[in-house]
């Protein structure tokens, strides 16, 4: 048979498929009546599991677990779809609403800002990407900085992510597990490392290379060219260059920002010595109160799943039947739970969306815990 052929029967197929498709969305929209007036979950986990059982023992074994994910998502179509008609109440969707009309419509250009480490940090120079005139307020740590948040010291904090090259900055990811605070903002920031000692040092001279250990991971090919160079971890790359600039040793150099040569007295010896010239970092701006600006596309999720086969896939189905882009997904380990995960989404989805009020209507009969960290904008960088 030619491939034609094949294709018109396929087409034929698809026709009776999306008439079935059509018929079993009504027959929903009658059931999702049905348990409103009786006042029943939309979700019936024993119903599904039966389902799923019988799907599979209908079909040749090759096809079982094909025919397993087609169904799995119908579910969650037609879960959201009842959800949609029956109107699922939602208190967090009040918040969201209420942080709308409550906050301003233009972003602050000056305000209080905790950042980790010293001037000259990429901390730093990440605040005042957001904040021009900002009343910068520096910590000796990450942790530092979140609770600076909490306690009301400063409206706002700066803290790092992601890098493009390294990943997450997985001090920080734990830590979000166990502060309170929302996210207003995020900016992409190009990092450029360069090596810089005080004038007159050559490359040759160099002993001692100090660096924060994320900075260190993204010149690893640059550091691991060096011979008999001892390279030390430190706070931050702020805090290593003020190092190389007061040590009274020779041979003393640090891995840091090129912004740093505006505050402490050294020279570049090598620039641009990380493994990529396309190097970002993404850092998130937090506050103690939810504030949502406008223009808010991107929602910041974390959440806990019951510890069984299919629940992050019933989640992620459920995200993909409303259309929703997943640009993030982390997980790291529960403290105090062997092999079990906290999970930490980003959503690119505008705050004002229907989409968005429905997902949070529906998170709660999904997952375990989760927490709504925000809607924001990202500044580029």
């Amino acid at each position: 048979m030619e491939l034609s052929e094949l294709r018109t029967q396929m087409d034929e197929t698809d026709g009776k498929l999306l008439e079935m498709f059509v018929r079993r969305m009504e027959l929903s929209s009658q059931i999702a009546q049905y348990k409103k007036d009786k006042n029943l979950p939309v979700q019936d986990l024993r119903r599904e599991r039966e389902k799923l059982v019988s799907v599979a023992q209908a079909v040749p074994a090759e096809l079982r677990d094909y025919a397993s994910g087609l169904y799995s998502m119908l579910f969650e179509i037609s879960r959201s779809y009842q959800n949609r008609l029956i109107g699922t109440y939602s208190e967090l969707s009040d918040r969201v609403g209420e942080a709308l009309q409550k906050t301003p419509n233009i972003f602050p250009d000056y305000e209080a800002v905790a950042c980790q480490g010293i001037e000259g940090a990429n901390s730093h120079s990440a605040c005042l990407k957001l904040f021009p005139h900002a009343n910068a307020m520096f910590f000796s740590s990450f942790e530092a900085v979140f609770t600076a948040i909490e306690k009301g010291l400063c409206r706002y904090g700066i803290v790092p992510v992601e890098n493009s090259t390294v990943g997450s900055v997985t001090q920080v990811c734990d830590l979000m597990m166990s502060h309170r605070f929302s996210i207003v903002r995020s900016v992409r920031l190009r990092v450029s490392h360069d090596l810089l000692a005080k004038p007159g040092t050559k490359l040759e001279d160099i002993k001692e290379i100090y660096s924060h250990q994320q900075a260190i991971s993204q010149c690893s090919r640059f550091l691991s060219g060096l011979k008999n160079v001892r390279v030390i971890p430190c706070e931050n790359t702020a805090v290593a260059a003020r190092l190389a600039a007061t040590s009274e040793e020779k041979g003393v150099a640090a891995i840091a920002s090129p912004e740093c040569l505006r505050y402490y007295p050294l020279s570049c010896v090598k620039a641009g010595v990380q493994n990529t010239s396309d190097n970002y970092t993404r850092f998130i701006c937090i506050s103690r109160e939810l504030e949502i600006y406008p223009g808010a596309d991107r929602t910041s999720l974390m959440l806990t799943l019951p510890h069984e086969p299919g629940a992050l896939c019933r989640l992620l189905n459920g995200i993909y039947a409303l259309d929703i882009n997943l640009v993030k997904l982390e997980s790291r380990p529960l403290p105090g739970h062997s092999f079990e995960f906290m999970f930490y989404f980003d959503l690119e989805v505008p705050v004002y969306s229907q989409k968005l009020t429905q997902l949070l209507s529906e998170l709660p009969g999904a997952c375990d815990s989760f927490t709504y960290l925000g809607s924001y904008s990202e500044v580029p960088g």
